[in-house]
């Protein structure tokens, strides 16, 4: 193939990127019909469910609170450190005296890593996390734990609404994976024994800042 094909076969597809629309289309569903209400809270009734499917979430008033529970996981977890891709992130929690490694020597043996999410699925318990993010694919399903870091305002409640969220703030430019995760991997193919960590991380661990 000459390089003048090449370059138009590009610029073709560069112009139906930049023509196409979202991909997502949220239709209006009375979610009362489908879904249990969330209650009593959001931030209480993603914590239930997600530890309902072996997840952990650890609710945390404010920043400094968040670092003394990081700490004190690390110390239960015996992690020296962790394995974090996300700059903002890394000078956070660095600041903070906590422990960080981004080396590629270290990754293949790294103990956990934290990274952020999108949204947070409240009546399911899932963590909606893309490609977009800082820290890439490889650290949502590597790491034996993975840590999530969030916030309460990427709480809703049901998972259209998480869907409605991300076509609002990403457009027509909507990263290329899009994927919820809901508890720990796991997998029952073996005799029918439900088994933790096979395809993924074998602990999922979600530190939520109310504030």
């Amino acid at each position: 193939m000459s390089d003048k094909s090449r370059q138009e076969i590009l610029n073709k597809i560069a112009a139906v990127r930049h023509r196409r629309t979202a991909a997502i289309s949220v239709q209006a569903i009375n979610n009362k019909y489908i879904y249990k209400p969330v209650l009593p809270d959001a931030v209480t009734c993603f914590k239930t469910e997600l530890e309902a499917i072996s997840g952990r979430c650890i609710v945390c008033e404010n920043k400094s609170d968040l670092f003394d529970k990081l700490k004190i996981f690390m110390g239960e977890k015996q992690l020296s450190a962790l394995y974090c891709r996300d700059n903002a992130i890394r000078k956070m929690l660095t600041g903070n005296d906590i422990a960080i490694t981004n080396l590629e020597s270290d990754f293949e043996d790294m103990q956990a890593g934290i990274t952020s999410c999108e949204f947070l699925v409240a009546r399911t318990g899932s963590v909606l996390v893309t490609s977009a993010g800082a820290s890439g694919r490889q650290m949502n399903v590597f790491p034996p734990i993975h840590i999530i870091l969030a916030n309460a305002n990427q709480l809703v409640d049901y998972p259209e609404d998480a869907l409605k969220a991300m076509v609002q703030k990403y457009g027509n430019q909507l990263p290329s994976a899009i994927t919820a995760i809901t508890g720990p991997s796991r997998t029952a193919d073996i005799e029918k024994t439900l088994v933790l960590g096979a395809h993924g991380p074998k602990e999922l661990v979600v530190f939520l800042l109310k504030i």
